[in-house]
């Protein structure tokens, strides 16, 4: 049987937050088995626990919010990094109401908690199994969870900038796909749309640094695009992480159509809210394998990560 996993020791992470613009502080630190994963805010004193109950509906990030009304934002690429390394329990410390965005990616943070370690606890994992198919609608976006032997996910993307397009795709997450076709694809958007965010006081820490940016069918990042399909791909990455809102792993198959942050969180609340939608269960041995994280290692980061 699967066991629950934490960090080994502490992993101090240092980078800029992409709206406010301003350094972040970030510890992970090992957490005790059943413990799950919780945000404690340094700076107010307050810990914000990951769990459906505490998610806010934002169009740009994953955030949540606990009764005190703090809040912390901007935590899909930590979360997708903690799940696609199959990390359950940790506790993160933070000075500031947004995690760092880095490169945009999540495989900086994979790099670390990958090089520190993980360790497991003497409890097993318990997962959440999809029995019944639930889907959300809002205009031409769609998310839909259905009842699978694994966790897959499949995503299609369609955008008026030629650079972009249609593009499609669909994967099986298990052992260390994430890491190695995901984890490294970084944010995108187009450069009106930061213009329009830094006018109104967002997005003031966003450079070409940590995001790939599009203009008119080019991209303007040096370098170029990491993956032809990088933009379908990050979005993947990023329902990855907020689907571990959960705070636990899950069997089934998420398909999203044009769906981004706020499609994936109405789409738990869904799934949750009716019990015959799903089982929380014991990993059986059988399972082990089609989860993320099994068996996963620093060499399946891509070159670019």
């Amino acid at each position: 049987m699967k066991m629950q996993r934490t960090v080994r020791r502490d992993i101090s992470i240092n980078g800029i937050g992409l709206h406010g613009g301003k350094p972040v502080r970030m510890v992970i630190r090992p957490a005790p088995a059943d413990a799950g994963l919780c945000f404690h805010r340094t700076d107010v004193d307050s810990s914000i626990a990951v769990a459906p109950e505490n998610w806010i509906e934002a169009s740009l990030c994953t955030l949540l919010r606990n009764d005190a009304g703090h809040e912390v934002r901007t935590i899909e690429h930590l979360l997708a990094a903690l799940h696609g390394c199959g990390a359950h329990n940790a506790l993160i410390e933070i000075d500031a109401p947004e995690v760092p965005i880095l490169d945009g990616s999540a495989a900086p943070f994979v790099r670390r908690i990958l090089e520190t370690g993980l360790v497991e606890s003497a409890a097993p994992l318990r997962v959440l199994r999809v029995l019944r198919e639930v889907t959300v609608r809002r205009g031409d976006a769609r998310a839909t969870l259905r009842p699978a032997d694994e966790f897959r996910m499949s995503f299609d993307i369609a955008f008026e900038d030629p650079a972009i397009g249609r593009q499609s795709a669909s994967m099986g997450l298990h052992n260390g796909t994430f890491l190695r076709e995901l984890s490294d694809c970084r944010t995108f958007c187009m450069r009106r749309d930061v213009e329009m965010m830094q006018a109104n006081g967002l997005a003031l820490g966003g450079t070409l640094d940590n995001a790939v940016v599009f203009h008119q069918g080019e991209v303007l990042t040096p370098g170029g695009l990491r993956r032809h399909d990088e933009p379908v791909r990050h979005k993947m990455l990023d329902a990855m992480g907020d689907l571990y809102v959960l705070g636990r792993p899950l069997l089934g198959h998420y398909e999203g159509v044009r769906a981004g942050h706020a499609m994936t969180g109405l789409l738990l609340r869904a799934l949750l809210s009716d019990a015959q939608n799903y089982r929380i269960e014991p990993c059986a041995p059988h399972l082990q394998a089609q989860l993320p994280g099994v068996g996963t290692s620093l060499r399946d980061l891509p070159l670019s990560a």
